[in-house]
């Protein structure tokens, strides 16, 4: 199958609705009461109940990245072919293990969560003292190391837009590739890399 220079609708739908439920979960997380001091309230049930979206989204997202493989913009210099890729799968198992092992920190504490107040949801394993411990660190590192490859990767696609000017930004965004002042590779541009 060959390479498409640019994401498609689906691809795109799946990166901006995954971003915008990490905002969602990032801000819950950081703002609901302490989860060690209890059974899990109405914010705890939200975080995880968004999470398995997030998850479930993360792998469509993932098998889809494999099945319509995007070739890396050819004007960029290879470091930064290699960085970008290298960053994109580096975000996927991020979110991947982020999610995971939250759902997991829930289960060991033994919560029986509902998704969405509509269903429970399946325990990944039984409760037990000990691995909370090691599956909240686990999630708190994985959570931060997320963040900052994240925060890394937005300052990327921003120099993108804004300094090289170059379209590697548009493609991510809704409608099709870069035209105009965005595609355009000026001299000021190829200078800079």
């Amino acid at each position: 199958m060959p390479e498409r220079l640019h994401y498609g609708t689906t691809a795109k739908v799946l990166h901006w609705s995954i971003v915008v439920l990490l905002i969602v979960q990032y801000l819950v997380g950081w703002l609901m009461p302490d989860v060690h001091g209890g059974p899990p309230g109405v914010p705890m049930t939200w975080h995880i109940s968004i999470g398995t979206v997030v998850l479930a989204l993360i792998m469509v997202r993932f098998l889809w990245r494999l099945t319509h493989p995007v070739a890396p913009e050819s004007s960029l210099p290879a470091w930064q072919r290699f960085s970008s890729e290298a960053v994109h799968w580096l975000l996927y198992v991020l979110v991947l293990l982020t999610t995971l092992s939250g759902w997991l920190f829930a289960s060991a504490r033994g919560w029986h969560v509902t998704w969405f107040f509509v269903a429970p949801l399946p325990m990944l394993t039984s409760g037990d003292p000990a691995l909370v411990k090691v599956l909240n660190g686990w999630h708190q590192n994985f959570m931060w190391t997320l963040l900052m490859v994240a925060g890394l990767h937005v300052v990327a696609a921003f120099v993108h837009l804004f300094y090289y000017r170059d379209g590697v930004m548009r493609r991510m965004l809704p409608g099709e590739p870069a035209t105009g002042m965005f595609a355009s590779n000026d001299k000021r541009s190829a200078s800079r890399r």
